[in-house]
């Protein structure tokens, strides 16, 4: 189509707005410099990124079970918070074909885990942007210490992939800004081999059959840290409802368990409509279970709004995992070193279930653990509010934590104590929150001063005196 004479002025005149528009924006992101490589946390100082805030990150994974390779293609928006002239993206060992940002190719490099991404345009302190990354390859696992030893993160499966990422593998699998620190919003597409279901985070947005493979559009509408997404892939019988509360729940469990004693659907529905009474309204639009058949994995982890299992857990497990969607997934630590915030606290809900039950309470279960462990244990050489990278899951954190808890509460009584847990969930809601902010509430709350409490069951290296 031929432009007219008319045309053509206005498209001149268009052109040279643009030209002067974007010059105006490269003149006003003065002294642009690269984000940080990371955000600087003690335990993993080269996790997450400076100079942006992640907004949402829509995911395409497309998965070969035969190979193990996996391709990927994440488009993160993001905020800066400074005039970049470059920034940072975590991914573990994976290959990255193209980066773009705003659509437009960038230069990328990469020295170890760190990819730094140079647009060719410097972007302006508060504005938002895109990046694009295609990338390729057959993810690992982590392994080590921190997690009981366990292997974690991206993990093979007789039929497909469990992934379970606590505390830094999100990124073996997608470029992110992989800490806590930064949540944001997901869209996760799942590509498999039909007769596969793949299982994310939210409610399900599609999903459709084509060319002998499965797809399925997962979308989470509420802030998640990196380390809760998940992509597992399997083999699932899947059942679907709403609680009796009125939350819809999805529950996928792995046909070759044993069905066991334990109704995951059943204590699912049953505890988190509980907890939405204890700990106030559930904080996602879906709640469920992935039970998948991961004998390597020693372990569960609260994916939101889906706890992932590598086998049949208890009902103590069920229950535990769902306290986390309160403290840990919504309200999530703004450093690791805060890891008790997560544990001590599901680890107390256990108790709490307990005490539900009617088969004991937290009382006698504070002081039969306490009389069982002597005073010469290691479990009480943990600071557990600063627990350290390699133990920082050690057994103190979860019990000394939730003992911590029951002695605030004998302390301060039980209207403050069921009045603060509310409250600091509400308070904090999808964000982060730390040690020092939960003890200001409390002292506020309950109208006591309790600096002692805290340094005696949190700051020490040996064991406290039980109050009478």
């Amino acid at each position: 189509m031929a432009l007219s004479r008319s045309a053509r002025r206005t498209s001149r005149w268009l052109a040279l707005a643009t030209a002067v528009a974007s010059a105006a924006s490269i003149a006003a992101a003065p002294g642009a410099s690269p984000g940080a490589p990371g955000v600087g946390d003690p335990y993993f100082p080269t996790l997450g990124n400076g100079g942006f805030d992640a907004l949402h990150y829509d995911l395409g994974v497309s998965y070969q079970p035969g190979s193990g390779r996996l391709d990927g293609r994440t488009t993160l928006t993001a905020r800066a918070t400074k005039n970049l002239s470059a920034f940072d993206l975590d991914l573990q060992k994976l290959t990255v074909d193209s980066v773009r940002v705003n659509g437009r190719r960038a230069h990328f490099g990469r020295s170890g885990d760190e990819i730094t991404v140079r647009p060719d345009f410097p972007l302006r302190h508060g504005t938002k942007f895109t990046v694009t990354v295609a990338y390729h390859g057959v993810p690992k696992p982590l392994s080590g210490p921190i997690v009981f030893g366990s292997d974690y993160g991206w993990m093979k499966t007789k039929d497909g992939i469990f992934v379970a990422c606590e505390p830094n593998a999100a990124s073996t699998w997608f470029p992110s800004s992989d800490h806590p620190g930064d949540k944001a919003t997901y869209d996760i597409r799942i590509d498999a081999p039909k007769g596969l279901t793949g299982v994310s985070n939210g409610r399900l947005v599609a999903t459709r059959e084509a060319h002998g493979r499965s797809y399925a559009h997962w979308r989470e509408t509420r802030p998640m840290a990196t380390y809760l997404a998940t992509a597992t892939i399997g083999k699932f019988d899947v059942r679907t409802g709403t609680t009796p509360g009125g939350t819809p729940i999805y529950v996928a469990i792995d046909p070759t368990l044993p069905t066991g004693k334990v109704d995951v659907y059943g204590i699912t529905a049953e505890a988190t409509d509980y907890w939405s009474q204890v700990f106030g309204r559930y904080p996602f639009e879906v709640t469920g279970a992935i039970v998948d058949d991961m004998p390597q994995a020693g372990f569960s982890l609260e994916v939101q709004s889906k706890p992932v299992y590598s086998a049949v857990r208890s009902e103590s497990t069920i229950v535990h995992e769902l306290a986390h969607q309160w403290f840990g997934d919504s309200v999530s630590v703004k450093k690791w070193q805060n890891i008790w915030l997560n544990e001590g606290f599901a680890t107390y809900a256990q108790w709490l279930w307990r005490e539900h039950r009617g088969t004991r309470s937290a009382h006698d279960t504070l002081r039969a653990q306490y009389a069982d462990i002597p005073a010469d244990s290691d479990f009480w050489k943990v600071k557990v509010a600063d627990p350290q990278r390699d133990t920082m899951f050690a057994g103190a954190v979860y019990a000394r934590g939730a003992m911590t808890l029951q002695v605030l509460r004998e302390r301060i009584g039980d209207k403050a104590f069921f009045k603060l847990l509310p409250a600091w969930t509400a308070r904090h809601r999808y964000g982060n929150a730390e040690t020092s902010q939960f003890i200001a509430l409390a002292e506020k709350i309950s109208g006591q001063q309790l600096d002692d409490l805290f340094d005696a069951w949190l700051n020490t290296d040996s064991k406290p005196a039980l109050p009478e």
